[in-house]
């Protein structure tokens, strides 16, 4: 029964669609209609709003650390389920039929939950290729690589689990590689 009430909880945290949400009240649009008319931080930038777009990330951040951090201390045994769980509610939100995110951010909040080196790691690898680069989805995908590659050198456990997780934000950002590789990607301007 627990991992069932574990699994569902989370998806349901995870599937609060906060770009959505913030972007109807406070400039009465569907993100969805805007820009890449993904639901997620950088897409809420785009709507013209830096309040938004860092409020989304804060919230996208938020909803995995509540859940995922309360898992870990209460069934630590239960941890993997509910942050994939959480990433799947955000990526598959059944409230917007099933089409969300691209995860990054929540998979930031996965990350600081269950080890803050693995948060710090992927936060570092992000700053750097975007800073290189002004591509976020470049940085996304080689900061979201370098998790499974770290883990499995450290020789600690789980690189499965992290190499699922890079698999599914590679997946979510299959538009961008696309435009990556035809240099068609736009760049994104966060500060």
């Amino acid at each position: 029964m627990d991992y069932y009430l574990v699994a569902l909880i989370s998806y349901f945290f995870g599937s609060i669609p906060f770009g959505f949400i913030l972007t109807k009240i406070f400039i009465k649009k569907d993100i969805r209609d805007i820009g890449s008319g993904n639901i997620g931080a950088t897409n809420a930038l785009r709507a013209g709003s830096k309040l938004i777009g860092y409020s989304t990330l804060i919230l996208d951040v938020t909803k995995a650390v509540l859940p995922v951090l309360f898992i870990k201390f209460s069934y630590p045994n239960l941890v993997y389920i509910s942050a994939l769980c959480v990433f799947l509610g955000h990526l598959f939100p059944v409230w917007l039929k099933f089409k969300g995110g691209k995860g990054v951010a929540t998979y930031v909040g996965i990350l600081f939950s269950i080890n803050f080196i693995l948060g710090f790691t992927f936060g570092i690898v992000w700053i750097v290729t975007y800073l290189l680069s002004k591509f976020s989805s470049l940085a996304s995908i080689l900061a979201s690589i370098s998790i499974p590659i770290f883990v499995f050198l450290s020789e600690t456990n789980n690189a499965i689990f992290y190499l699922i997780m890079f698999v599914l934000i590679f997946y979510t950002h299959r538009e961008n590689i696309k435009r990556l590789i035809n240099k068609q990607e736009t760049k994104t301007k966060i500060y």
